[in-house]
């Protein structure tokens, strides 16, 4: 009877430790009292039993979370951000440090690469800070910071992180700025209240010693690896698990990095991404069948789906990692596999000639990609006349010919305007080009181009001949582009297919210079062996007053400050009163 009651008394605990928490009506989130609707509730408690529905998965992110979060919190207590929003790293990454989304958001708080720039992160072909958690922690906690300036409310500061502090202005406007009582219902923002289900599937889990324990290590003059193992006694492979944030072999000096030192038991797992699909994923054993094969689909090797899979049993059945999976599939983290479709192991094609798709109910653009193995951001360009909902009989161009279609010759294509928003406030037309003046000489090539559909075009009046625009040679990628009145980098780099670091590269800037109008932007490095006369440089004299700074210098000519320490020898950040500087400019 004895054993009875404590046996009781055991399962009654376990029962307890188990159970799924619930969702309360009312909830504090910073310094502001939240009042949850039922409709709400029953939203949120969804993804509450979600995320902890899998032990494995679920205890997985706890270790990371014990791991990371002490290093979280004491940022946040030196930034003066709530301490509540750690648990919105979990939302964001599953704390993964190379965690990359479908639009390119990478590290642990899911910077794109122009906001992490603008909050002052390094991110280049030697270092992306978004993968640092000391740097990328910084920056975010300064991010929150800076929209919460604008509401007065954590509650809009934390939706801004999703969709910008000027997304919000525009949806919400400023009934609710300085507000400390607030209800959330259905109608809530889903951001929102993804976040809710994190902190309350979190919140009572993360105590108690981490497996894995971890310490920072600052780093102020150059050092590789190798040197940095030797130093610490610590496996080479190990140090660079957990500091993917360098690119490259060796460690830059270019300001104080923080390398993260691992302790402690270090589980295989800890550093990989799990999605849990079902209740049994953890112990289903996929045994090889036809179906475990690749095989080309739509021309692209891809791999079926079975029953029971996730995202990461996928990925790592077929061999590949799992940021290069989702990248390929452009699908994120949560993404729900779809068994028996297939999933794609390289990139998938630009286009699929001479052909369309006619759309049936229950299609969007995302699944027609998937079908047909062409580029969602392609389709998107090819069919901007749709909207983003689909009607059923709606046709979807897979090319840009539209072969199919007789449409009547223009002399110049008439843009659709297509507004997007970044991560900050700025909006940007990334599809409308600068016209160019039209020249006068027309030369027949030898080669027509395939894609081009065929065009009258109107020559000078002095050649009143007409001819088709197949006949016109296709004009280079131009070497620089004429900055327009409203332009940003971001919508620049988008026109011409590259990236903001590149543009910011290959015209000795920094981002906090920003870009004005009539500016000359080069898009294409600067050959190697061109020089600086050879360029139209001219070299400046700046003798340093006692307000100067590297980077007020580097902001004033538009330059950088490793530029200004590169060509001045300059060993350390340090000016003195009458110093003079030399300065390269344009």
């Amino acid at each position: 009877m004895r054993f009875f009651a404590v046996a009781l008394i055991f399962f009654g605990v376990a029962a307890s430790y188990a159970q799924t928490p619930e969702v309360p009506h009312k909830m504090h989130f910073a310094d502001i009292t939240l009042t949850i609707r039922d409709d709400a509730r029953r939203e949120i408690q969804k993804d509450v039993d979600a995320l902890t529905q899998h032990p494995r998965y679920f205890n997985i992110k706890v270790e990371r979370a014990k791991t990371y979060f002490p290093i979280i919190e004491k940022i946040f207590e030196e930034e003066r951000l709530p301490q509540d929003f750690k648990y919105l790293v979990l939302q964001e990454s599953a704390l993964i440090a190379d965690a990359v989304s479908v639009s390119n958001a990478v590290g642990f708080w899911q910077f794109k690469d122009f906001t992490a720039l603008e909050m002052g992160l390094r991110v280049d072909k030697e270092v992306d800070e978004r993968m640092n958690i000391y740097s990328a922690t910084r920056a975010a906690a300064r991010y929150l910071k800076k929209n919460n300036y604008m509401f007065n409310n954590w509650l809009l500061a934390l939706q801004s992180y999703q969709m910008g502090g000027g997304g919000v202005q525009r949806s919400v406007g400023d009934k609710y700025n300085g507000a400390r009582h607030m209800e959330i219902t259905t109608d809530t923002y889903w951001y929102i209240k993804k976040y809710l289900a994190h902190k309350v599937a979190f919140e009572n889990a993360v105590t108690g010693e981490p497996q894995v324990k971890v310490s920072h290590y600052p780093i102020t003059t150059p050092k590789s690896f190798s040197e940095l193992s030797n130093e610490l006694a610590l496996e080479e492979s190990l140090l660079r698990d957990y500091n993917k944030w360098v690119r490259k072999d060796k460690i830059p000096a270019d300001k104080t990095y923080v390398v993260v030192i691992p302790t402690g038991k270090l589980p295989v797992e800890f550093n990989t991404l799990h999605i849990a699909a079902s209740s049994k994923a953890e112990v289903i054993e996929v045994k090889p069948t036809i179906h475990t094969e690749k095989k080309r689909h739509n021309g692209v090797m891809a791999i079926q789906a079975m029953p029971g899979e996730t995202t990461t049993s996928l990925a790592k059945r077929a061999g590949i990692g799992i940021s290069e999976f989702l990248k390929y599939n452009e699908i994120s983290i949560d993404h729900a596999i779809l068994v028996g479709s297939y999933y794609y192991l390289a990139r998938k094609k630009i286009k699929s000639s001479g052909e369309s798709y006619t759309a049936r109910v229950g299609d969007n653009l995302w699944l027609i990609s998937h079908q047909t193995g062409v580029q969602l951001k392609r389709i998107k360009k090819y069919n901007k006349q749709l909207t983003t909902t689909l009607k059923s009989g709606d046709v979807v161009y897979l090319d840009n010919t539209r072969s199919n279609v007789k449409e009547k010759p223009v002399l110049l294509p008439v843009l659709e305007e297509t507004v997007a928003e970044v991560d900050s406030d700025s909006f940007f037309n990334w599809e409308v080009r600068p016209k160019e003046a039209v020249k006068n000489e027309v030369k027949i090539p030898e080669a027509l181009p395939i894609e081009m559909p065929a065009q009258e075009v109107k020559l000078p009046d002095t050649q009143p001949v007409p001819v088709q625009i197949s006949d016109v040679p296709v004009a280079e990628n131009p070497d620089t582009h004429l900055v327009k009145q409203g332009e940003t980098l971001y919508a620049i780099a988008r026109q011409y297919g590259v990236s903001v670091t590149d543009l910011l590269e290959w015209n000795a800037m920094s981002i906090s210079a920003g870009i004005k109008p009539g500016q000359i932007l080069a898009l294409k490095p600067t050959p190697k062996n061109e020089t600086a006369a050879q360029a139209g440089a001219q070299i400046i004299v700046h003798e340093v007053k006692e307000s100067d700074t590297l980077y007020s210098v580097a902001r004033q000519y538009n330059v950088t400050i490793k530029d200004i320490m590169e060509w001045n020898k300059k060993e350390d950040f340090k000016l003195a009163r009458g110093e003079k500087l030399k300065i390269i400019t344009q």
